[in-house]
C-alpha cells in the first residue's frame, strides 16, 4: 500500500481550506449580446471534452464586460463540470486559460491551497465509480441536473501531496502523448486539405502556367479537365455482399468524428442491415444535426481490400470510380459538396436528411489522371499516419484507463519507464 489515504468529501476538503466551493453560473449577468468574435473565452459544457476545453469551440465575451463579471474568472487548477446532461464530464483549467469566464451552465471547483493536487483531483473525478455516484445524486426527471450540494457530497480518498503529484505524474504523461498524437493527427489532415483546396479549388496546382482556363458549365477551370456530375465520378452506396450471419465490425453514426477522418470505437455485430462499405470509402453523414456538425470519416481500418464491414443507415457511403478515395474524401469534406446536401435536407424538424438526387446534378471539374494520382501519392502516406496514430491514442487511452483506478484506489505504484522524475 501506498501509505495512509484520507478519506473525505469534496465539500469537507474545500470547506476546510476555501470556505466554499466557488460555483457559476453568470447567466442572469450575461447575454447573448455581450458575446464577441474577440475577447476572452466563456467555458460553456460543450467545451468541455475528454478532460480538456475545446479552445476551438468556445464563445467569447467583449472585453467591457470583464471588470463587471470579474467575479466569474477561472484560476489554474479549478476544475469545471456542466450543470446539466452529461454531468459527469469535467474539466481542469490549464495554466493558459488563467482568467478564462466560467460560463452559464458549468459549476467550478476552486482549490484554492488545498491539501488535495489539482491534478490529481482531476483523474480522481474522472473514475467510472465517481462518475457513477455523481449521475445516481442527480436530481431532475428528464434531464441530470447538478449542483453544489452534489459536488460538496462527493467522497474523496487521497494520500500525502507527494504521492498524489506522483500518481498525477504518472497519468498526466499519458494524456501528453495522448495530446501530442491529436495535434499530428490535426496537422496532417488540415495538409491534406489544404492541398485539395489549392490544386483543385483554386486550379494552383504543379504546372498550372501550362494549362490556361478556359470557359465550362462550371465557369472557367484548367484546360485538359472534364466537367462530370458527381454521381459519375463517385459511387454512391455501391453494393456489396455481408452475410447476415457471424460478427462484422460496425460502425455506429458516434464513431465518426466533427473534424477528422478518424473512425473510432468500432464495434462488433452480427446481422447485415445498414450501410455496406470497404477500405478506402467515405462515410458521409445524412442526418441533421450529424451533417451539420462535419461527421464524416475514411474507412481504412479493415484488414484487406476484400474485407466488408457495415453501420448506421444513415450514411451515405462515397466510392471512387474515376478519381480516387483521398480525393473523394476532401470533395466530401469541401464547402461546395457539404452545402449542396445540406440544402437538400428535407424531413420532420431534427430529422430532416439529405435527398440524394441532390447529387445527381451536382458537377464538379475532374483533373487529369496524372494529377490525381500525384495528388493521392502525396497525401496517402498521411492518410496511414494518421491511422497509425489514432490506433496508437486507443492504446494509450486503455492502459491509462486500465491504470487509473488501480493508482486512486490505493494500490501498490507500478513500474513506469516513462515516469518523469
Amino acid at each position: 500500500m501506498m501509505g495512509d489515504w484520507r478519506e473525505t468529501t469534496l465539500g469537507g476538503v474545500c470547506n476546510e481550506v476555501s470556505g466554499v466551493i466557488q460555483t457559476g453560473p453568470f447567466g442572469s449577468q450575461l447575454h447573448q449580446s455581450d458575446y464577441s468574435p474577440s475577447g476572452i473565452p466563456v467555458v460553456m459544457p460543450k467545451d468541455i471534452i475528454e478532460g480538456r476545453i475545446d479552445a476551438e469551440s468556445v464563445a467569447r465575451v467583449s472585453m467591457e464586460h470583464v471588470e463587471r463579471l470579474s467575479r466569474h474568472k477561472l484560476r489554474s487548477g479549478d476544475i469545471v463540470y456542466g450543470r446539466r446532461g452529461d454531468i459527469g464530464r469535467q474539466a481542469l483549467i490549464r495554466q493558459e486559460q488563467e482568467g478564462w469566464m466560467c460560463g452559464t451552465g458549468c459549476l467550478r471547483l476552486s482549490l484554492g491551497d488545498s491539501v488535495l493536487n489539482p491534478l490529481f483531483l482531476h483523474y480522481y473525478l474522472r473514475q467510472d465509480d465517481v462518475v457513477s455516484w455523481i449521475t445516481n445524486q442527480a436530481v431532475g426527471a428528464t434531464m441530470p441536473n447538478l449542483n453544489t450540494g452534489i459536488l460538496r457530497s462527493v467522497p474523496v480518498k487521497f494520500p500525502t501531496l507527494q504521492v498524489q503529484q506522483r500518481i498525477a505524474s504518472i497519468l498526466s504523461t499519458y494524456d501528453e502523448l495522448i495530446e501530442n498524437s491529436q495535434r499530428r493527427i490535426k496537422i496532417l489532415e488540415s495538409i491534406a486539405r489544404a492541398l485539395y483546396r489549392e490544386w483543385f479549388v483554386n486550379f494552383r496546382f504543379p504546372g498550372h502556367e501550362n494549362h490556361p482556363l478556359v470557359a465550362s458549365s462550371l465557369g472557367e477551370i484548367p484546360q485538359g479537365w472534364e466537367v462530370k456530375r458527381v454521381t459519375d465520378a463517385v459511387h454512391l452506396n455501391p453494393r456489396v455482399v455481408i452475410p447476415r450471419e457471424g460478427e462484422k465490425p460496425f460502425v455506429p453514426m458516434g464513431c465518426l468524428a466533427n473534424n477528422s477522418m478518424i473512425i473510432t470505437d468500432i464495434e462488433s455485430r452480427t446481422g447485415n442491415s445498414g450501410a455496406k462499405f470497404q477500405n478506402g470509402d467515405t462515410l458521409f453523414a445524412r442526418i441533421t444535426p450529424c451533417l451539420e456538425n462535419g461527421k464524416t470519416g475514411f474507412v481504412q481500418f479493415l484488414p484487406d481490400a476484400n474485407a466488408v464491414a457495415f453501420g448506421s443507415t444513415e450514411f451515405i457511403v462515397l466510392r471512387s470510380r474515376s478519381l480516387t478515395p483521398e480525393f473523394v474524401y476532401c470533395l466530401a469534406r469541401s464547402d461546395d459538396f457539404r452545402e449542396v446536401a445540406i440544402k437538400s435536407m428535407s424531413g420532420a424538424s431534427g430529422r430532416q436528411r439529405v435527398q440524394e438526387q441532390c447529387l445527381n446534378d451536382l458537377e464538379i471539374a475532374e483533373p487529369s489522371r496524372v494529377l490525381l494520382d500525384k495528388f493521392s501519392a502525396m497525401v496517402s502516406p498521411s492518410f496511414r499516419l494518421i491511422y497509425k496514430l489514432q490506433k496508437q491514442v486507443q492504446n494509450l487511452r486503455r492502459t491509462r484507463d486500465l491504470l487509473l483506478p488501480r493508482l486512486l484506489s490505493g494500490q501498490s505504484m507500478p513500474v513506469y519507464v516513462g515516469e518523469r522524475s
